[in-house]
């Protein structure tokens, strides 16, 4: 009997995998198509626990593909394994006696890749982040860091704004869990996507993501590639943290040479018209903190180096002095100078948790990244 399909999109984004011993076919799996073999009709599957497993696909094993975004199976298309490449996603439905596939649904890599830049481009032309300042009836302020200073800017909410929070431990913007405008706290941070005002200040919104997060800073003093985990000493404070990095987890690093003159500004502000060579205006004026970070480029975990600065934000965990990153910046020391002069006046100066833990003043690293 063929197995329900409803709702195999959104099964193919969300975490669901059995738990098996590597190699073992399990009946139904998602996972990330690691290798084919045309010539033996065999596709190797990595789930998400890492388990690689490889299935046969005979002449019963139907084939087929779906866009990103589909609920169910009416718009699927039949495929050959010739249309399945190396990194696409897959839904499987498998016989364990015989390693055999009897179904596997395929949804592209290429066209989730589109549908991820689509969705970041809306969210950057549409949106808006901060940091929740004060809450009232349908209007939430966000707090707002740029190159020029703090800076306000307004959320207006409805009954018909959705509503959606990431939960403790969660790094993946797609996992952020139903909720409600009740639940919106100040000192959350905040994104949302809208209709959005000419001076980029106001979104009227149809989408509101948010969580509690935890921005920290420090210098690395230990580096493990086989857990993918880095050992910090917490600055100011001393403390030593562990930051485990994930497959969602982002890293950046910060390059100098493309980053305006932040000494110049913090002693004298920033010439009208934009920063030299350095970020774009975004509707008539500099970008914030959050946009920032998301322009760095992306580094793999080997560029790290013992004695690194880095800021790394998370959301607070359920283990003292151990977070998983949500995103982790390398060479951060400009951007922690630039936070400094802010510590004295700064609402949230000191701590240890919250948006501004650590003793960073008024700095937030992004916590809610696509």
């Amino acid at each position: 009997m063929a197995l329900p399909y409803a709702r195999v999109a959104l099964l193919i984004l969300l975490v669901f995998n059995p738990l098996v011993a590597s190699g073992q076919v399990p009946e139904r799996m998602v996972g990330t198509v690691a290798s084919i073999v045309l010539d033996k009709a065999t596709v190797q599957v990595k789930g998400q626990d890492g388990a690689l497993v490889t299935l046969n696909l005979t002449s019963d094993t139907i084939l087929q593909h779906i866009a990103p975004g589909e609920k169910n199976l009416k718009n699927a298309e039949t495929i050959q394994i010739s249309d399945i490449a190396i990194g696409d996603k897959v839904l499987v439905s498998s016989d364990p006696a015989t390693a055999s596939a009897r179904r596997l649904v395929v949804m592209s890599a290429i066209a989730i890749t589109k549908r991820d830049e689509s969705d970041q481009a809306a969210w950057t032309t549409h949106g808006i982040s901060g940091i929740v300042a004060a809450k009232a009836a349908d209007d939430l302020t966000l707090r707002l860091r740029t190159l020029q200073g703090e800076t306000q800017a307004h959320v207006s909410v409805s009954s018909a704004t959705g509503f959606r929070k990431y939960a403790a431990d969660s790094v993946r913007f797609g996992d952020a869990k139903p909720s409600s405008l009740a639940d919106v706290q100040v000192g959350d941070q905040l994104r949302a996507r809208g209709t959005k005002s000419e001076d980029g200040l106001k979104v009227t919104a149809e989408l509101v993501v948010f969580g509690t997060f935890v921005t920290k800073a420090g210098t690395i003093t230990a580096i493990d590639p086989e857990h993918k985990s880095v050992a910090i000493k917490e600055l100011n404070t001393n403390v030593a943290f562990n930051v485990k990095l994930s497959a969602d987890s982002q890293l950046k690093q910060m390059q100098l040479k493309q980053m305006p003159n932040f000494a110049a500004m913090a002693g004298g502000g920033m010439p009208s018209g934009g920063p030299p060579n350095g970020p774009p205006m975004m509707g008539g004026r500099p970008p914030d903190i959050a946009q920032m970070v998301e322009r760095m480029p992306t580094v793999a975990l080997d560029a790290l180096k013992v004695g690194d600065t880095i800021v790394m934000s998370s959301t607070k965990g359920v283990v003292d002095h151990e977070y998983t990153a949500i995103v982790l910046l390398d060479n951060a020391e400009m951007l922690i100078r630039l936070a400094t002069p802010q510590r004295a006046s700064g609402p949230q100066s000191g701590g240890n948790q919250g948006p501004a833990g650590g003793g960073l003043g008024n700095l937030e690293l992004p916590g809610i990244m696509q």
